[in-house]
This record gives C-alpha cells, sequence and structure tokens, in this order.
C-alpha cells in the first residue's frame, strides 16, 4: 500500500487503482474519504468489510460536478438544483431519488441516493480522472472504522483502516481537512428539504436558498445516511459535556476557558472554525495520552457550532435515534 503526496502521475494511477476494483482513500475539504468505483459492487463490499460497516447503511457517491448528479438521480427537484448550483463544490450532500444506476449496495436498499462535489483540488482531479477512463462516481464514506473517528489526515487514515488496505491499494496525502467535520447532509425527496446533519454549510446560509425543516418531523420516515446514529464519531475513551474536568481528564474547550491543574489540553482552538478543524485530532490525541475521559466545552454560538455539538453530543453517545 503507497501513502505518497498527490502529484498529478500519482493520481492518474489512482483513477486507475479505482476502475480497476481498487480503494483510494482521499483527502476532502471535510474529512478523508475511502473511495471505490460506485458501479463496482465488489469493490464497494470491500468498503464496508473494511469499516465494518453494516451493509444496510448507505455511501454518499462522490461526482467532478453537479451535471453528473442527473446519472444518479432521475428526479431532482429545483430546490435541489438550485442548492447544487450555489454551494457545490462543497461540503454538502444531497439524498435524491435514485436513478436504475444506483444499485442496493450503494443505497443500503433505499429509493434514494447520497451525493457530494467535494472542494477539494486532489479529490476533484481524482474524480475527473476517474470520470475520463469511464467512471460515473466514487463511493467515499469517511476512512475511518464504522462509528469510530473520521480522519483528517493520512497519518490518521493509515492509523484506522491500514492493516485492511492492500498493497495494492493508496491514501493520497492532502495534509491537514481545512472543514475537519464531515458535510451537511440534506434529504431532497420531499416537496420541502430537510437537514439531516449539520455541517459548515448552516441552516443559516441554506435558508437563504429554500424554506427549510431543520429536522425531520416526528414519526416520519427517517432515512438511513451517514453520521445519524445515537452513537457516533467516538473516540475510544469516554466523552463528557459542559462539565468541570478532574485530574486526569482531557480538556477540549475554546481558549478563554481555563484549563485546571491536573488536566491536560488537548486543543485550545479560538474560534468555531478553528474548534471543528481540530476536534478529531484531539479526540485521537486523548485515546493516545490515555487520558481518563475527555471533556468537551460546547461553544454556544459561531459558525460551526451547530455541526460541534451534533459530532460531540453523538461521539459522547447521546444522539436521537
Amino acid at each position: 500500500m503507497e501513502s505518497s503526496l498527490p502529484t498529478p502521475h500519482l493520481i492518474q494511477k489512482s483513477a486507475g487503482i479505482l476502475k480497476s476494483g481498487g480503494l483510494v482513500a482521499f483527502p476532502t475539504e471535510t474529512v478523508y474519504g475511502l473511495g471505490s468505483d460506485a458501479l463496482n459492487e465488489l469493490a464497494v463490499s470491500r468498503i464496508y468489510a473494511a469499516k465494518r460497516r453494516p451493509n444496510n447503511h448507505p455511501l454518499i457517491v462522490h461526482i467532478s460536478s453537479a451535471e453528473k448528479m442527473f446519472i444518479w438521480s432521475n428526479r431532482i427537484p429545483s430546490y435541489a438544483k438550485d442548492l447544487a448550483n450555489i454551494f457545490w463544490p462543497g461540503p454538502m450532500t444531497l439524498i435524491l431519488p435514485r436513478s436504475d444506476i444506483a444499485k442496493n449496495f450503494i443505497t443500503g436498499g433505499q429509493d434514494s441516493v447520497g451525493l457530494r462535489v467535494p472542494n477539494h483540488k486532489v479529490a476533484l482531479e481524482l474524480l475527473s480522472c476517474f470520470e475520463s477512463e469511464g467512471g460515473l462516481g466514487v463511493a467515499a464514506p469517511s476512512a475511518n472504522k464504522f462509528g469510530a473517528v473520521s480522519p483528517t489526515t493520512a497519518d490518521s487514515v493509515l492509523q484506522e483502516i491500514g492493516e485492511c488496505l492492500s498493497e495494492s491499494d493508496i491514501i493520497l496525502d492532502g495534509g491537514q481537512c481545512e472543514i475537519g467535520l464531515e458535510s451537511t447532509i440534506i434529504d431532497c425527496t420531499a416537496q420541502i428539504p430537510t437537514i439531516l446533519r449539520p455541517g459548515a454549510i448552516t441552516y443559516e446560509k441554506l435558508s437563504k436558498v429554500v424554506k427549510f425543516e431543520f429536522e425531520p418531523l416526528p414519526g416520519s420516515n427517517r432515512i438511513r445516511t451517514s453520521g445519524t446514529l445515537k452513537s457516533h464519531y467516538s473516540p475510544k475513551v469516554k466523552v463528557a459535556l459542559n462539565c468541570m474536568p478532574k485530574p486526569g481528564d482531557g480538556l477540549v474547550a475554546l481558549n478563554n476557558i481555563a484549563t485546571p491543574a491536573g488536566v491536560i489540553r488537548l486543543i485550545a482552538p479560538r474560534t468555531t472554525q478553528e474548534f471543528a478543524r481540530n476536534l478529531y485530532l484531539a479526540f485521537r490525541s486523548g485515546d493516545q495520552q490515555c487520558v481518563r475521559r475527555i471533556v468537551v466545552i460546547l461553544p454556544n454560538s459561531g459558525t460551526f457550532h451547530e455541526a460541534i455539538k451534533d459530532r460531540v453530543i453523538k461521539a459522547a453517545g447521546l444522539g436521537a435515534e
């Protein structure tokens, strides 16, 4: 298995690996993804095996441009086209009614498919090269074990799933991800869209384009999608929220919050953007330092505060099913 800086030659080679049924871990602006040819059932099954992911949990298909979504969906609402034209490339996933090309092994047996155009030079070059070789989309969940902390560096990918990759697979090292939290997920299968998972593209930004439901109505048939389980994004040690850290604990909080004696400071970001970018690295650092638990003091405002709250609540196992 190769882990290298993504030169044009290596990106072209990686596209060939995808086309031949191999796996490529690659950077996006959110987190690193573990990619395969979205039309190759055997290759997709390797993703599920590497991640130990339930087979009924759907994957997000990454495409190079909004125009490509018409291949994967046969009923795209006008508001979804507007969202795609405004926010793609970017950290937004649209859940759309699937076309015949989107098979059950991608959708988890659902009648919908998740699509995204990432805003990262390496990811877009890889997708373009793959499509030039006849590929139609790359299935790419986060490159970690199911339910664990998403990787935001190539080293984290190697630590998480390196042993599950073959010698012919590749990890493209694009440095640390800029955003550090997974994409906003929007259900576009109904008349009014619904935010299923908050992210860097916030409700405030989205609602300027179209009317939104922030979360599913009670009793609605919720679509299965990434990161919506009660427990997710979890480090090995326990995560606690908004409590006083004790000696032996690790602390994740904005820099205006002091570190008590005997507490290990994991990060001290100045902004919610910096908080989001380094949150998962802080979780990994807490595991590596064998802290007693990780105490997170949540920011109560800022661009990323809703997304941070969502990830930390689920990391603590407190999310709503």
